[in-house]
């Protein structure tokens, strides 16, 4: 029965994340983003032929403060979560990206896959790969700069 519970409390925690990063990006949170990353965690964008990766904190907080200039609104459904041992997990989860700054206008969709890493008793992200499936001009060239930071 522990074992149950145990299950069910990292699976509510696990499925927290996603939430709280959409929550984070929403309101400009760059700190609260990258908190929810562990220190050495890697963010991977790939999207219109265009593939960026960012290790470590330093670079995560400098990518995500040029990508909340996009004023992008994510919205996250169908999130799967495979425990695969007592501190590592993987997840899916797709997202629709809205423009706050143009009458929330579509942006792109995608999904993230995502791996997690317990530490100490929270979970966090270790790796996030936005896999885009649809972009708009406006992302499009988001990306491009970002690729260039």
């Amino acid at each position: 029965m522990e074992q149950i519970v145990t299950e069910i409390a990292d699976r509510e925690a696990i499925r927290e994340l996603p939430q709280r990063y959409c929550d984070c990006v929403w309101r400009d949170d760059v700190e609260g983003i990258v908190n929810l990353y562990a220190d050495d965690g890697v963010f991977r964008v790939i999207g219109s032929n265009q593939e960026i990766t960012n290790r470590g904190r330093a670079e995560l907080l400098k990518t995500y403060k040029a990508g909340v200039e996009l004023s992008p609104r994510p919205y996250i459904h169908n999130h799967v979560i495979e425990l695969t041992g007592s501190s590592r997990a993987t997840g899916r989860c797709y997202v629709e990206l809205r423009d706050a700054s143009d009458n929330l206008n579509w942006l792109g969709t995608g999904y993230y896959d995502d791996e997690y890493v317990k530490v100490g008793d929270t979970w966090k992200f270790q790796s996030r790969r936005a896999q885009m499936v649809h972009l708009e001009p406006k992302m499009k060239a988001g990306i491009a700069r970002l690729q260039d930071k």
